[in-house]
């Protein structure tokens, strides 16, 4: 016999702290969960410090048994940029955590979808943590490996409560992974000559640290150009834009972002990351203090994070189509050898981008993990 339980909607602060604190208990003792800091998911969720709650709203709910154990939780979230981009009355979902019993989740997905038309939504998607820009998407192939920096992990049963619920696959994404024993590299390298003959004014620059928001700004317009009829695309505000850049500012490794220009003009870019997630497996529960940052000051710095993650790549629209990407590819993937990495994830890739994924194949990159957006109409 189960025990009875209820959903109710996140009002105070003790509430919100316990929203926050289900996965760290939940996923104790899973060997492929990586424990994100609990100050920047609070900072995530707090509508004074995320820019997100100028153009967005969320309401959280909780599941909990008669006795206060929480057993789930989820977030309902309206995002006003995609409304204003899209205007298809389509809502998200997000923050779901949920224990093994299918009757929970059902519930949380009521709630969440009780508040979201009475936001006067149609539809609702997810999962989007709040939105596309940031952590976004499902696991549903490839738990046996931690997922990279800033890619969400979820357990398996998740993808049948969701059909089960009646939400269907809105998009496909894939992250590929390339490993040093298998790249090919020469196929590449006769790509990238080519393209370099081709476009003689076009010339690669690392990131330039010293004039950091200058180059941030520029990633900023390619971004929202290039990736503007990309599946899902919701541009960045300037405030989004200047708290993403704030946070990676503290962990980008410069050698690893490329810009190119032409004629001085950026063109395209490609960011990579340092694999922070090696390191922050190492605090389970989430926090730098008391003994976390000690935890983390322990750590073997100087081999550490020996795989990088590709999570941002865009060409301008009127540039796309000369092989600019293939030549970002090769430069990250050479160039991070170089510097002791042995390993780049390059996620997520969307289904539908096939020339990308032509490319990243012939690179000798693997699938390694698929994750999927679901939707629903309401």
């Amino acid at each position: 016999m189960t025990t009875p339980f209820s959903v109710r909607p996140v009002h105070t602060r003790r509430d919100r702290k316990r929203f926050i604190d289900f996965p760290y208990t939940f996923y104790r003792g899973d060997r492929y969960w990586v424990p994100p800091l609990r100050m920047d998911v609070a900072k995530t969720l707090h509508p004074r410090k995320n820019p997100f709650f100028e153009h967005g709203k969320m309401q959280l709910f909780l599941a909990e048994d008669a006795g206060g154990q929480v057993l789930g939780r989820i977030a309902a979230i309206v995002n006003g940029m995609h409304l204003k981009k899209y205007a298809d009355g389509n809502g998200f979902f997000g923050f779901f955590e949920c224990v093994e019993r299918y009757e929970v989740a059902e519930a949380l997905f009521d709630a969440a979808e009780a508040w979201l038309r009475a936001q006067g939504m149609t539809g609702v998607r997810g999962p989007a943590n709040p939105s596309l820009n940031d952590t976004a998407g499902l696991l549903v192939r490839g738990f046996d490996r931690r997922p990279s920096i800033l890619m969400p992990y979820n357990p398996p049963y998740y993808v049948d409560y969701l059909e089960r619920y009646g939400f269907s696959r809105a998009m496909t994404m894939w992250a590929y992974y390339a490993h040093q024993k298998f790249v090919r590299t020469d196929k590449l390298e006769r790509g990238v000559a080519l393209v370099r003959r081709r476009n003689p004014t076009i010339t690669l620059r690392t990131l330039d640290m010293s004039r950091f928001d200058e180059d941030a700004h520029a990633v900023l317009d390619i971004y929202n150009d290039a990736w503007s009829d990309n599946w899902g695309h919701v541009p960045m505000t300037e405030r989004e834009f200047a708290r993403l850049a704030r946070d990676l500012k503290q962990i980008v490794d410069p050698e690893l972002v490329y810009l190119l220009e032409d004629d001085g003009e950026p063109i395209a870019f490609v960011v990579s990351l340092p694999n922070l997630n090696e390191a922050l497996v190492n605090l389970p529960d989430g926090r730098l203090f008391p003994t976390g940052l000690l935890k983390l000051l322990a750590y073997d710095w100087l081999h550490a994070f020996k795989e990088i993650r590709m999570p941002l790549m865009g060409v301008r629209k009127k540039y796309q189509g000369r092989g600019l990407d293939a030549l970002l590819i090769h430069e990250t993937v050479v160039r991070g050898q170089r510097r002791g990495y042995v390993a780049c994830e390059m996620s997520w890739v969307l289904d539908t981008n096939r020339v990308l994924i032509n490319a990243l194949e012939a690179l000798g990159g693997v699938v390694d993990k698929e994750y999927a957006m679901y939707e629903k109409a309401l």
